[in-house]
């Protein structure tokens, strides 16, 4: 039925369209038109000094990238030698260690970067336990940067050990064979090989780099280092609120972001990287020998860092008293949890908000995904190809971008109606902002069916509307459900956002930790992360064993 087609192309392209184009429009207008947000078109371009008269934008776009550099500098050092290792060797619970570097994903960076500050600070965790801190050390460019380092890096070590897996050991044996050491046809040939997935891994540092918030926010004020997000943050939240600065701000950050995209796919396509052709080789990994206990204190010593010490913190902190008690075993009991869990209480309202919130965004995109997958695959006319552009486009655009961007968009007075200062609006935000996740998923599994079963199904007489009921969405699932699992894990502790659009008395877990911290209650602050780590974990791996099953099913099948 074309009409049905026509009516689910429309609706996805309104979608996107509303959730995506129109705040990165507004954000483009404003920057041009000073007055857009009060309706006036006069004087274009009058606020490009910005640009260059304006040095704290300059300093802030400086400090960005060389926090940016030294973020992807740092991933490399942490992430690439046990991505190595991980990659062409038999390491000892080589799947338990994977698990391990997913949790620096489940911790958000603000609170991490209390956690390192508790541990760090004078007279804080590491000065009781070992008699000295080093506060210096950590409120410095080179303490946030380690901070947010220990955030990234297991992008490169996944990254790294993938790509080293698919390349294998076959081509640098054959180099060894022809007079070449370990080394040298390491470094020639299999590091080469598997450039396109260390550009992929550094492209994504990099972005998640620039428009990090609760590291710069907990740490770079101490430091005096401010960058263009918490710039930005600062322009809409401080008096007198400055628009154009916050979207000018925002157009440097997407310009940066889409520039780094550009960079990265040059590098990934500039050369052929084809490791495997015809039929596919044993990938038989090497062994260890007398380097696997050297091995395995590598990757101990890089879990410690990156995962024992901010954990530890956290729930060391959640559980204290009193902060001067310190850790003492009489200063340890469950107080700053009783008010998470106390019946109408704004920690229990926080909870319920990010709980409905995360759920309805994961329904509300995945249902814009299917559609625009069955659009994008199965589609065949040119707008096709414009909606899987734009629906990528979050991918390349900073959280806090987009989150301007629907600030300017939904509180214009060109719009009739608007859902700004309703607890909607923070459903508006997330959408856009974790839509490509579900599009992707999606996307790649609607590719791996064959368009057979769709031609089975109306040679029997279905309709297309019928067709994607009972054959393309049941078969489409799978993927949609682990996107929808992994939005509603995210979803649930969003900052940037939440912060800069939560209606008075609105709370949900990340502004309801973030007060905490302002307030100083930093315990009740960190047993609510607490709280939300636990619950994110049990999320994933949800997803991580409902996925392994389904695979086993698949196999048995």
């Amino acid at each position: 039925m074309p009409r049905a087609a026509a009516l689910m192309t429309f609706a996805a392209a309104t979608a996107l369209i509303v959730l995506i184009a129109l705040p990165v429009a507004f954000i483009l207008a404003q920057a041009i038109f000073p007055g857009f947000a009060r309706g006036s078109l006069a004087d274009p371009f009058a606020r490009l000094d910005l640009l260059t008269g304006n040095s704290r934008l300059l300093i802030q776009t400086q400090n960005t990238l060389m926090l940016a550099g030294a973020a992807m500098l740092g991933s490399l050092i942490f992430g690439l030698p046990i991505g190595v290792l991980r990659g062409l060797f038999r390491i000892p619970g080589a799947r338990l260690w994977d698990v391990v570097f997913l949790i620096p994903f489940l911790i958000p960076p603000f609170i991490a970067a209390i956690a390192w500050t508790m541990t760090l600070q004078p007279r804080g965790y590491l000065f009781q336990l070992a008699g000295f801190d080093m506060g210096r050390q950590l409120f410095t460019f080179a303490g946030v940067a380690f901070v947010m380092t220990l955030n990234l890096f297991p992008l490169v070590y996944f990254a790294v050990s993938r790509s080293l897996e698919g390349v294998g050991s076959r081509f640098a044996a054959a180099a060894r064979v022809s007079g070449a050491g370990p080394i040298r046809a390491f470094l020639l040939i299999t590091l080469p090989l598997s450039i396109p997935g260390i550009a992929a891994s550094l492209l994504i540092v990099f972005a998640m780099s620039i428009e990090e918030f609760g590291t710069p926010a907990a740490l770079a004020a101490r430091t005096g280092f401010d960058v263009l997000v918490t710039g930005i943050y600062t322009r809409l939240s401080d008096f007198p609120i400055d628009l154009s600065g916050a979207a000018m701000g925002s157009v440097i950050l997407m310009a940066m972001a889409l520039l780094a995209f550009a960079v990265q796919n040059w590098v990934a396509t500039r050369r052929s990287y084809v490791a495997q052709s015809g039929k596919p080789a044993s990938l038989q990994k090497a062994r260890l020998g007398v380097w696997t206990v050297p091995a395995l204190m590598l990757f101990a010593l890089v879990a410690a860092i990156g995962v024992v010490i901010p954990l530890a913190a956290i729930v060391a902190t959640s559980f204290m008293g009193t902060i001067s008690g310190g850790l003492a075993w009489d200063n340890f009991d469950a107080r700053h949890y009783a008010p998470i869990f106390r019946a109408g209480g704004r920690a229990a309202q926080a909870l319920a908000t990010s709980g409905w919130l995360a759920l309805a965004t994961a329904l509300a995109t995945a249902a814009i995904a299917a559609a625009v997958a069955v659009i994008v695959v199965r589609g065949q006319g040119r707008g096709r190809q414009a909606m899987d552009a734009l629906s990528v486009l979050p991918n390349a655009i900073p959280a806090i971008v987009l989150a301007v961007g629907v600030i300017l968009a939904w509180n214009s007075p060109f719009l009739p109606v608007t859902l700004y200062g309703t607890t909607a609006i923070l459903l508006v935000a997330y959408t856009a902002i974790l839509l490509p996740y579900p599009i992707r998923y999606a996307v790649a599994r609607l590719r791996q069916i064959g368009t057979s079963l769709d031609d089975a199904a109306r040679v029997a007489g279905a309709a297309p509307p019928r067709v994607l009921a009972h054959v393309l969405l049941p078969l489409m699932a799978p993927s949609l459900i682990a996107a929808m699992m992994l939005v509603f894990a995210i979803a649930s502790r969003e900052l940037v956002a939440s912060i800069m659009l939560a209606p008075a008395g609105v709370r949900t877990v990340g502004t309801f930790v973030f007060s905490q911290f302002e307030q100083g209650s930093v315990q009740t602050g960190m047993a609510m992360s607490t709280i939300a780590i636990a619950v994110t974990s049990t999320i994933l791996l949800a997803v991580n064993l409902w996925l392994a099953r389904q695979g086993g099913s698949a196999m048995s099948g």
